[in-house]
């Protein structure tokens, strides 16, 4: 996905892991209240973003969270965005409800489906599209980046698929599209250490989740009501992001709702790095983001050209880069 802001903001992301997750026995919870970005005109889809934010940047390598819907496409058109570039990241798309057709610069034709993960690799720089199909009616799903180390921000362009299996427990099932959970790893590749699942549970259902202590760990909430069970924290609620700081070695959570909850974990070494990212870019400095803008604007065979896209605009356009550098945002470590 774009980021469509008219005016994006430029930030210098930090590592800001706590040295631990635990006051007075207790895991710490902070807890990041999204904001609603419209992408685009009037009708346009609405996405609630927790990450980045000035309180926190980055959750391991993960750098970008934005959750949408359950959108009504007849009301707001659904999903239709241009050829758009991406460089030093990778983005995962995963959706709950509907179907997004996915074009790229490498020639991929995808679909992304619920419950299928569809991993790009950006790198040196990659142009795609994104198209809900003319079946979906309801589109709902998360968008998340992925910010790459420094060794690998240059890498080649790639795109992988995968279709995890269910774990069931009792009241609970458990898709692990990233990375190693209750004991099922995807076998798609990562530059860091790296995990994301979904998780959906019934009323009143909790599960204890064995963790790495030197992860740190955020839980998205799309539905329900879900309680951190060992943390004086109140219940996150829809489109509430929980921070947990490294350190943990279990997560129990709990559906205190009297309705199906759902909810995403993503989790993750800290990344001992700064990076900046402006609108669809992330690099290392100003003067990168700079040369990145400028050489979407000519066309540069760095992002190369998408083939097959219907739409009317064939080149998003870049919006205008900020008048001063960039003021560094670094993260508050988590509270209990």
């Amino acid at each position: 996905m774009s980021n469509l802001e008219a005016q994006p903001a430029e930030l210098d992301c930090r590592s800001g892991a706590t040295d631990s997750s635990r006051e007075q026995g207790r895991p710490a919870v902070e807890v990041l209240t999204a904001r609603d970005v419209p992408l685009g005109g009037p009708r346009a889809m609405t996405v609630h973003r927790t990450l980045p934010q000035r309180r926190r940047s980055l959750i391991g390598a993960w750098c970008f969270a934005d959750h949408y819907g359950p959108d009504d496409v007849s009301t707001t058109g659904g999903m239709d965005v241009p050829p758009h570039p991406h460089t030093g990241l990778q983005t995962v798309s995963w959706l709950f409800s509907g179907e997004i057709e996915h074009r790229d610069t490498m020639g991929n034709h995808a679909m992304v489906r619920p419950g299928e993960l569809n991993l790009m690799t950006a790198g040196h720089g990659i142009a795609h599209t994104e198209v809900s199909t003319p079946d979906t009616t309801l589109l709902h799903g998360v968008q998340l980046w992925i910010a790459l180390p420094a060794a690998a921000a240059d890498t080649a362009r790639d795109f992988a698929h995968h279709v995890p299996d269910v774990i069931e427990r009792q009241g609970v099932s458990v898709r692990v599209f990233l990375g190693e959970l209750l004991g099922e790893r995807s076998p798609v590749e990562t530059f860091t250490p790296l995990m994301g699942a979904e998780i959906t549970m019934a009323p009143g259902a909790e599960i204890d989740l064995p963790v790495s202590p030197s992860f740190e760990h955020g839980i998205l909430v799309d539905a329900g009501r879900i309680r951190l069970v060992d943390s004086a924290t109140e219940p996150l609620e829809r489109t509430e992001l929980g921070y947990v700081g490294v350190g943990a070695t279990h997560l129990r959570v709990r559906n205190d709702a009297e309705e199906d909850a759902r909810l995403v974990i993503l989790g993750g070494t800290p990344l001992e790095e700064e990076i900046i990212m402006w609108w669809n870019f992330l690099g290392r400095s100003h003067d990168d983001i700079v040369r990145y803008r400028q050489e979407w604007t000519d066309h540069s065979n760095r992002f190369g050209q998408v083939q097959g896209y219907q739409g009317e605009v064939q080149h998003l356009p870049a919006p205008a880069l900020p008048t001063t550098h960039l003021r560094p945002r670094r993260n508050i470590p988590g509270r209990a």
